[in-house]
């Protein structure tokens, strides 16, 4: 018995990781690579999409999975600064209200190894997981061509990220 629920959970666990990819239709891998700062490298990421370079025309999924601890209310924090930052002139406070709302529960604190995801779905918004589990969906297109330009857009702070993640270079 202890064998059988073990070999349940397993497929259920490749099942869940899984679920970030499928909302993607026939989803490759267009790129990868980590964001270190200093020597310090905090995560890993992967972009997934049906075409490289991706385009905010169809759908993707950018995978992060970390290799430091960071809370909940940083990574909000920073999504929001480097909102803020790439976009002249930023979006007005309210709004960055809602979407610091839309982003709470999508993300959680995060510790070495833990992943989060983020689907775009055009025209729709994006949705939201944790360790392989739907967390949210915010249907806001603006949000999340906003949250997706932190790592896509020409100005991000990680160009070398970017480059990679887009299939420029490997």
């Amino acid at each position: 018995m202890r064998v059988l629920i073990v070999l349940l959970a397993a497929v259920f666990n490749t099942y869940a990781w899984a679920d970030c990819r499928n909302q993607v239709d026939h989803a490759q891998l267009s790129g990868k690579g980590a964001l270190c700062l200093l020597g310090f490298c905090l995560y890993d990421a992967q972009l997934w999409s049906t075409q490289t370079p991706p385009s905010y025309d169809m759908p993707f999924a950018l995978e992060i999975t970390y290799r430091r601890a960071i809370t909940r209310a940083k990574l909000i924090e920073t999504a929001l600064d480097e909102i803020r930052r790439l976009n002249v002139p930023p979006p007005p406070d309210s709004t960055l209200l809602q979407w610091q709302e839309a982003m709470t529960p999508a993300f959680i604190d995060v510790k070495p190894g833990d992943t989060l995801c983020g689907v775009y779905l055009p025209g729709r918004g994006a949705r939201f997981y944790a360790n392989g589990q739907l967390t949210t969906e915010v249907d806001d297109t603006a949000f999340a061509h906003a949250f997706f330009d932190i790592w896509l857009a020409p100005g991000t702070r990680a160009p070398g990220l970017r480059r990679r993640l887009l299939g420029e270079s490997h």
